[in-house]
C-alpha cells in the first residue's frame, strides 16, 4: 500500500506556470503507475495523465495535452505535474493516485490540492 500527499497548488493567472508535487510514503513505488486527475465544482473528475513505474511512458488527455508534463523521481518517490500555459478551464482540485502496473484500477488517492487560475 501507499500513501499519498500532493503539493503546490496555489492561485494563478492565465498563462502561468506550477509545479505539482505528490510525495509518496510506502514500499515499491516503482511497481506503481502514478496518474494526476482533476475535479471542477460541479464535475466529474476526469484523467489529467499518468506515467508508467519506470518512467517511461506517459499519457495525456487531450485538453493538456502538449501544456502539461508528468514525471516522476523514484528515488524520492515523488511524482510530478509540470503544468504550463495555465488557463482558467484548468482550474479545479487535482489528485494524485496509484494504480498496480499490471492493473487497470487507480486504488489510491491523495487529499488533492487546490489548482485556480484566473483569467
Amino acid at each position: 500500500q501507499v500513501q499519498l500527499v500532493e503539493s503546490g497548488g496555489g492561485l494563478v493567472q492565465t498563462g502561468d506556470s506550477l509545479r505539482l508535487s505528490c510525495a509518496a510514503s510506502g514500499r515499491a513505488f516503482a511497481s506503481y503507475t502514478m496518474g494526476w486527475f482533476r475535479q471542477a465544482p460541479g464535475k466529474e473528475r476526469e484523467f489529467v495523465a499518468h506515467i508508467n513505474g519506470g518512467g517511461s511512458t506517459t499519457d495525456y488527455a487531450d485538453s493538456v495535452k502538449g501544456r502539461f508534463t508528468i514525471s516522476r523521481d523514484n528515488a524520492k518517490t515523488t511524482v510530478y505535474l509540470d503544468m504550463n500555459s495555465l488557463k482558467p478551464e484548468d482550474t479545479g482540485v487535482y489528485y494524485c493516485a496509484a494504480r498496480v502496473i499490471w492493473t487497470q484500477t487507480w486504488v489510491y488517492w491523495g487529499q488533492g490540492t487546490q489548482v485556480t487560475v484566473s483569467s
